[in-house]
């Protein structure tokens, strides 16, 4: 009798049959991501929470409601139309925003594609605490996704944007918040893509602390790493996403480098991680001040190098600080408070282009 020994299967792959979108969805996120990418323009990032605008508008003196972030959000909106197209090719909303109107009883979302600008929205639901970790916190707000997207793209909304959020420090961040981090944000971007709306993924690297922009280089290509390896075995269409990602600062608490200098780590960690198939690139400026994102994002584009992608700025606070200072919510102060914002948009434009005339920017005294 021949005996026979059991079949060991543990170095066998299991083969599943993966679902590629088709053609129809891939050619609408690709034409999506086109408009948001066309050269000279960025985002404007307005999807700050109600609560996160409690301390930005004590700090000017008016009060929190529903009806001053909506003044707020129109202020910004109806600056003059031929101006903003120039700079501006998408407005990230929130939840709250979408739902308001102008005073013309316009919804928001109509009322910027009316002028040629594309709307998004902020998906995730914000941060949460990361059981296991030192205390390090991941985003929540999958569930329901589909659905929620369904509905926001028939509000007239055409890309999503989630934010996932890293610290630079002896420990962290944990492979157990890179992973989970970057599972998130596949998931997010497969889900998005199916109802035919362009995922941002954010994946932020903090600039709090004392690292320098040595140890910023190593932890933004491995979150990088992680991240894109993640996109792939949810096999989002590459090609129809756009990465935000943080540029390559060392600690607040550490000295500062030239805009050079941190456009060349920047470049380094992005040529190393991400793919050319991905079309854009659109950096966002925590952490920074006005001047410091503007000139460091116009020295990514002078740089010499690869660079397969768009390199452009999906931008909050740099493009609203003076202009929210001016407003102060007074209807009076809004012709005024356009005027700056349009000529922050403008610097930001030119930076994408690398066209900043760095030896005549004042931009304190616009």
């Amino acid at each position: 009798m021949t005996s026979t020994s059991p079949r060991c299967f543990c170095k066998d792959k299991v083969k599943g049959k993966f679902v590629d979108l088709d053609i129809a969805p891939s050619l609408e996120l690709q034409k999506i991501v086109e408009t948001l990418s066309a050269p000279g323009k960025g985002l404007l990032a307005s999807d700050e929470s109600p609560t996160s605008l409690n301390d930005r508008f004590a700090e000017i003196g008016i009060e929190n409601t529903e009806n001053t972030r909506r003044d707020y959000r129109q202020m910004l909106f109806s600056a003059n139309k031929c101006e903003l197209m120039k700079y501006i090719s998408g407005v990230i909303l929130h939840n709250e925003t979408l739902y308001q109107k102008t005073t013309d009883g316009v919804n928001f979302a109509e009322f910027l594609q009316q002028r040629n600008i594309v709307p998004g929205i902020k998906v995730d639901k914000g941060l949460i605490n990361l059981s296991g970790t030192e205390n390090e916190s991941m985003t929540e707000g999958l569930d329901n996704l589909k659905e929620k997207c369904m509905q926001y793209k028939r509000e007239g909304c055409h890309f999503t944007k989630w934010r996932c959020v890293y610290s630079i420090s002896e420990t962290k961040p944990s492979q157990l918040l890179m992973s989970i981090n970057a599972s998130t944000l596949a998931r997010y971007a497969t889900i998005c893509q199916s109802a035919r709306l362009v995922p941002i993924v954010e994946p932020e690297i903090l600039s709090v602390g004392e690292h320098n922009i040595e140890k910023a280089l190593q932890i933004h290509e491995e979150v990088l790493s992680i991240v894109f390896r993640a996109l792939n075995e949810h096999r989002v269409y590459l090609e129809g996403m756009i990465l935000k990602p943080a540029m390559v600062l060392p600690g607040v608490r550490s000295p500062n480098y030239t805009p050079q200098i941190v456009a060349d780590y920047t470049l380094k960690a992005l040529q190393r991680t991400v793919p050319p198939a991905v079309p854009t690139i659109l950096f966002l400026s925590g952490g920074q001040t006005d001047e410091d994102a503007i000139l460091n994002l116009n020295a990514i584009n002078t740089s010499e190098g690869k660079k397969p992608w768009t390199l452009s700025f999906c931008y909050g606070r740099c493009l609203q600080n003076e202009a929210m200072k001016i407003w102060r919510g007074n209807a009076a102060n809004v012709e005024a408070a356009q005027s700056v914002f349009l000529k922050k948009a403008k610097l930001c434009s030119d930076a994408s282009l690398g066209k900043v005339n760095v030896e005549k920017m004042n931009i304190e005294n616009i």
